[in-house]
């Protein structure tokens, strides 16, 4: 019985390794290569976990009361910083960052809109590795930082 044991455990064992090297050998690091379906879900949901775990580690500077003011600041160090990837106008990335993997989204759309005030703070002040998005924390004060937050919060469909 415990042979009978011991020999499954080492197929199990095999299976998994030669899982392991299958996918080793045929998965492709190339950033023209589009993900699969899987990929891409997996470094979504990873980069939403990770966002979220990051502000509740770190608390956050107040906000700057909202204005129009802080929005044509926080666009004006947009396009100083941002628009290279995410376009001129924020909604509409440039050729440099549709070729990023992942895609730089448009900053209206749902899936930027969706993060919280805090969670899109925390992204533009420490960017998300592997991506593309650099951190701007060492670059802006954290009052401009949230400007920034404004300026993207002011590209929601419907807006502008």
């Amino acid at each position: 019985m415990k042979r009978r044991g011991l020999i499954l455990a080492l197929i199990f064992v095999a299976l998994v390794l030669g899982g392991l090297a299958l996918f080793a050998i045929t998965f492709n690091m190339s950033a023209l290569e589009t993900p699969g379906e899987t990929e891409a879900w997996l470094a979504l949901k990873a980069r939403r976990w990770f966002v979220a775990r990051g502000v509740k580690r770190e608390p956050l500077p107040p906000a700057p009361a909202w204005s129009r003011e802080s929005v044509e600041s926080g666009e004006m160090n947009y396009g100083m910083s941002c628009a290279n990837c995410h376009g001129k106008d924020g909604r509409t990335p440039s050729q440099l960052g549709l070729s990023m993997y992942p895609p730089t989204p448009g900053l209206g759309s749902p899936d930027v809109q969706a993060y919280t005030d805090a969670e899109l703070f925390w992204v533009i002040k420490h960017g998300v590795r592997h991506s593309g998005m650099p951190g701007f924390g060492r670059i802006y004060s954290d009052d401009d930082l949230w400007r920034l937050v404004h300026y993207v919060r002011s590209l929601r469909e419907g807006q502008m």
